[in-house]
């Protein structure tokens, strides 16, 4: 991990396989003007504790398969570094989003990941107040969470009438 020059408790990693146009859309979503690194820049990891310094989002755009496979949903915690890693992979549906969409993808992803990462500072029994950073995080990005509405049973919501649709049985 590279040494930072801030202080901010959030940061931000890009890893890119297909398209020069999806670059600059997922560069500008992160480090852009109005992106999440500038509106998470006021969250510094002296307010939140001693024992981790960087919670680093690792956003994969369209990785391939084995690279897919081998990703963890959150990474160890690293004691030397006082960090900790967050894959979130970004594939084909995320540019198929409308712009609102995107911005919702991001804030959910960021506050889920974020649950997540509640789990390892227990565990791991770290001096971190996460609950206080997920809420800097939720006011931070105007988060609110959209309840999905549940479908109807219509006969298709169960995996064997899928399947014997699919296969015509």
């Amino acid at each position: 991990m590279t040494k930072t020059t801030d202080d901010n408790i959030i940061g931000f990693f890009a890893s890119f396989n297909f398209g020069e146009n999806d670059q600059k859309l997922v560069k500008s979503y992160l480090w852009g003007d109005n992106g999440l690194k500038n509106r998470l820049a006021h969250l510094k990891w002296k307010n939140y504790g001693t024992d981790l310094k960087i919670i680093l989002f690792q956003i994969y755009t369209k990785p391939i398969p084995y690279e897919r496979r081998n990703l963890r949903e959150i990474e160890n915690y690293r004691r030397k570094e006082k960090s900790i890693g967050i894959p979130v992979i970004l594939d084909h549906n995320f540019f198929k989003l409308s712009e609102t969409d995107r911005q919702q993808f991001f804030a959910e992803t960021i506050v889920d990941k974020l649950g997540l990462l509640e789990l390892k500072v227990k565990r791991n029994k770290l001096d971190f107040d996460i609950s206080r950073l997920i809420a800097d995080v939720k006011k931070s990005l105007n988060y609110q969470k959209i309840e999905k509405k549940p479908v109807a049973n219509n006969g298709y919501n169960s995996l064997w009438q899928r399947v014997k649709t699919k296969l015509n049985l």
